[in-house]
C-alpha cells in the first residue's frame, strides 16, 4: 500500500465559495495525475491559535493557503503560514 500524503488547507472552509471547492478539486486532480495518494483537511483559522497548533501542523506534508474569502483569524492564517515556510514543508498560498 502506498503512503498517503497530508496537505493542510489553511483557511475557513465555505462550500458556497466556487473558489473553496475548486481548490479540493484542484488539489485531488494533481493527485491523481501524479499517481499519489492524498488526503486534504481544512485548518480553520481559529483553530490555529491553539496552544498545540505547532504539534497539529506538524502532521501534514505541504500547505496551501486557501483563496477566495477573508479569515476569520488572520493572526491564525499567518502562523500557520509562518510554520509552513520556517519548518521547510512546500507551501502554496493562492
Amino acid at each position: 500500500m502506498s503512503r498517503v500524503s497530508k496537505v493542510a488547507v489553511i483557511g475557513d472552509y465555505s462550500p458556497g465559495l466556487r473558489s473553496h471547492t475548486a481548490t479540493d478539486e484542484a488539489i485531488q486532480h494533481a493527485a491523481a495525475a501524479l499517481g499519489i495518494r492524498l488526503e486534504t483537511s481544512w485548518l480553520p483559522t481559529q483553530s490555529l491559535l491553539a496552544p498545540d497548533v505547532a504539534e497539529v501542523l506538524s502532521s501534514f506534508d505541504g500547505f496551501w493557503a486557501a483563496s477566495g474569502g477573508t479569515y476569520a483569524s488572520m493572526e491564525g492564517a499567518l502562523g500557520a503560514i509562518r510554520f509552513a515556510r520556517e519548518s521547510g514543508k512546500p507551501f502554496i498560498g493562492t
